[in-house]
Parts: C-alpha cells; sequence; structure tokens
C-alpha cells in the first residue's frame, strides 16, 4: 500500500496560539468575531489549515510560522508599562527585551505600572493560557509595605477575603514580615488577580500602599536578578510550572 502523506491539517486556534498572538482561547474570540481568513476565506470556530500550504490572517496579517518556544523571566522596574505597546509612549517591557528576542512575545498577565518586580513573558498562547486561567490558579508572592500597623484582626480579614465591587476576593496568605514606627512590610501570596487587587485591599483596610514588589510566580522566584534585567527560563523551570498547576474544580 502507498504510504499516506502526514497530517499537518490543526485547528486554527491552535495554530494562531503556537503563532504566539495570544492563547488559544482567545483565539477562539477572534474566530467567532470573524476576524480570521483562511485563503481570503472568513473561516469559523472549528475550522482547520495547514499552515505549510494555507495563507492564515489575524486582522489581516499573515500568520507567522511558530518561533523557537520561550519564556522569560523579567524584573520590571516601576513606571514600565506591562504591554507590548503604548500609545501614550511610555515605556514598555518588551524595550527591556533585545529586538532579536521580541518576535511574538507578550506579558504573561499584568504587573500595575507602579509596581516591580516579577513578570513572565512568553511567545507561546498555550503557556500564557496556562498561567493566567483561573481555573489552575498558580500563586503569586509579593512583598508589600503598607501604610501604618496592621492589627491581626485586619490582617485576618484581609486574609478571609475582602469585597471588591460586591465581590469578596479569594482568601490570601497574608504574614507579616517588618514592622516600622509607622509603616509595615508583608508578605502576600495570592491565586487570583484581579485589577490592582493588593493595593485595593490595603486601600480599603486602611493601610494604602507604599511600595509592591512581586517576588514569585509559582516556584519561579526572582533571586538575585537584578531590577530591570531578565533571564530564560530553564527546562527545569518550564517543567515545575507544569507540574504546580493546581486546577480548581468546575
Amino acid at each position: 500500500m502507498p504510504r499516506s502523506e502526514p497530517v499537518t491539517r490543526q485547528r486554527l486556534q491552535k495554530l494562531i496560539a503556537a503563532a504566539g498572538i495570544c492563547s488559544r482561547r482567545h483565539a477562539e474570540e477572534l474566530l467567532r468575531e470573524g476576524r480570521v481568513k483562511v485563503n481570503q476565506i472568513t473561516a469559523g470556530l472549528g475550522d482547520q489549515a495547514d499552515p505549510n500550504i494555507d495563507r492564515i490572517e489575524v486582522d489581516g496579517r499573515p500568520l507567522d510560522q511558530p518561533s523557537s518556544p520561550r519564556l522569560i523571566l523579567l524584573n520590571k522596574p516601576p513606571g514600565v508599562i506591562s504591554s507590548c505597546s503604548d500609545p501614550q509612549g511610555r515605556q514598555t517591557v518588551l524595550d527591556l527585551i533585545p529586538k532579536s528576542l521580541r518576535r511574538g512575545l507578550h506579558p504573561v498577565g499584568r504587573l500595575d505600572g507602579d509596581s516591580r518586580g516579577a513578570l513572565l513573558l512568553t511567545n507561546q498562547g498555550e503557556i500564557t493560557l496556562q498561567l493566567t486561567h483561573p481555573r489552575y490558579s498558580h500563586r503569586k508572592t509579593y512583598k508589600v509595605q503598607v501604610r501604618g500597623k496592621p492589627t491581626t484582626t485586619t490582617l485576618n480579614r484581609w486574609c478571609n477575603g475582602v469585597e471588591l465591587d460586591g465581590i469578596p476576593t479569594q482568601p490570601a496568605e497574608v504574614s507579616l514580615l517588618k514592622q516600622g514606627a509607622n509603616q509595615t512590610l508583608l508578605k502576600v501570596i495570592l491565586r487570583e488577580g484581579r485589577n490592582r487587587q493588593i493595593r485595593r485591599v490595603a486601600e480599603a483596610l486602611g493601610h494604602p500602599v507604599l511600595d509592591l514588589q512581586r517576588t514569585a510566580i509559582a516556584s519561579i522566584d526572582l533571586g538575585s536578578l537584578p531590577e530591570g534585567y531578565w533571564r530564560e527560563l530553564t527546562r527545569s523551570e518550564w517543567t515545575s510550572i507544569r507540574l504546580e498547576r493546581n486546577e480548581c474544580p468546575s
């Protein structure tokens, strides 16, 4: 019998994610919105294509072939925006990465402009999904300097959840590291990432944030990486992130 040709057709959302444009989940939204074309024909969710033969376009731009998988840890300085570009011309996290490595690279989640510390960047949409989707609940560790001296009762409130926009935050781990005359250094561990969550909770509890540094994402720790510098993750660190996926029951 003649040998059949290898099957290279794949679902479009998988190809888009592999090209580093976005997560597979977001790619599905692009397909639903009619923003993907194959050979000049609008594609739909569930459609397949062969990237070696078909011309795939997202928002009118040709889909690049997947780059070599890349996962970078950046120690973001304050004042740098967690975005690929900024219409106001502010410095972004990609500006801190060599141009030769930027293709398809995007930040995994966000870190407020005023905040500093650990931020991951990747060109793999699937990695972005694994690290940001609530079902995986990766822990993120912070050192938080707040004004005043929170009482044990106040810290317990933070641990148990504080209502933001009518919805309580998930339980957090909050511990005292150091206390001064009118400020306190806390260690905070979260498994969710609502908009400016730590700053808003601290404000609601009467202890505004003076400084916020993310020190670790899952088991990936900043260590001695200087502010404004970056490094690529090792193979063992990639593996550790995958093993630490703590899926929440649906």
